[in-house]
């Protein structure tokens, strides 16, 4: 639900925008973002008790060296619908509209066993080439025997694990008989 909301903030904020301009919106949406890892920020900013100006005045100050109208509007209109605690969503909706425009998304690999960079590097080549975009793959070390490749803004995932094609070739053997 927050992410529909958020998409429809971001098209209104994205609206005449340029790729400099979208470029520029995202630093400043990650940096109040990082705001929302502080939990104190987070009680502040979801407590009914204190005031949506109060609120607002914090969020301003911490954008007011940009001087930009835009995003002084918007996060006023973000406050005024009681919506400052998607500003997380809208960033990361923000993300995926520049990694549009850009053509370059980034992905993971999930494995039991190591990948040095070399791999990883020829499996983001590999894939850049199959879907025509640029695709960078960071590798994440999990418990999953087998190989799992995921890039979740282009919808693609990859999955050999060893016990589907045991089973694959189990089955195989079975019809063959």
């Amino acid at each position: 639900m927050a992410a529909l909301v958020a998409k429809r903030y971001v098209s209104a904020l994205l609206d005449g925008e340029n790729a400099e301009g979208m470029a520029d919106l995202l630093v400043v949406f990650e940096a109040l973002s990082t705001q929302f890892e502080n939990e104190k920020f987070v009680d502040i900013i979801s407590s009914p008790s204190i005031a949506r100006s109060a609120k607002e005045e914090i969020l301003l100050a911490g954008v007011a060296s940009l001087k930009s109208d835009k995003i002084n509007n918007f996060l006023k209109l973000l406050s005024e619908n009681n919506r400052l605690e998607l500003i997380p969503v809208i960033t990361r909706q923000l993300s995926k509209e520049m990694a549009i425009v850009n053509n370059a998304y980034t992905g993971s690999i999930f494995s039991d066993v190591e990948m040095d960079a070399k791999t990883v590097k020829s499996l983001s080549t590999g894939l850049s080439k199959k879907v025509d975009a640029n695709i960078s793959l960071n590798f994440v070390k999990t418990d999953f025997d087998g190989i799992k490749v995921e890039v979740e803004d282009l919808g693609i995932e990859l999955n050999f694990s060893k016990e589907r094609i045991k089973s694959s070739l189990i089955d195989h053997i079975l019809k063959a008989i």
